[in-house]
């Protein structure tokens, strides 16, 4: 079960993902729902929410469903799925040299 602010999080995210899909910038999407640029993206990156009066805007202007927009399966809820995830990513790129050189240095940066 997710609590309140994984729910903010991935809802954030899924707007960021529908918005791109769009093809519409922040400034774009904040304009035509009537939120200041920066109120945007903080609903995105997960550090606000916002009133149900504008999430109403956003699923209008996006042309999406609620249950669309609140979906999260595709999101890792807990560290098992997240390192499933990562195996099954490495067996995928395992022969692609760029994307495994890509992978090891930014995993060398991590750690």
């Amino acid at each position: 079960m997710l609590d309140a602010k994984e729910i903010q999080k991935n809802l954030g995210i899924q707007i960021r993902k529908i918005r791109k899909k769009r093809k519409l910038s922040q400034e774009q999407l904040a304009e035509k729902i009537g939120i200041a640029t920066n109120s945007l993206s903080n609903i995105e990156t997960g550090n606000s929410f916002m009133t149900i009066y504008t999430l109403e805007k956003i699923v209008n202007t996006l042309n999406v469903s609620p249950k669309e927009l609140f979906d999260f399966s595709e999101y890792p809820q807990n560290d098992i799925d997240m390192e499933q995830f990562i195996i099954e990513a490495l067996k995928t790129i395992k022969k692609d040299q760029e994307k495994l050189t890509l992978l090891y240095y930014f995993t060398k940066i991590l750690l």
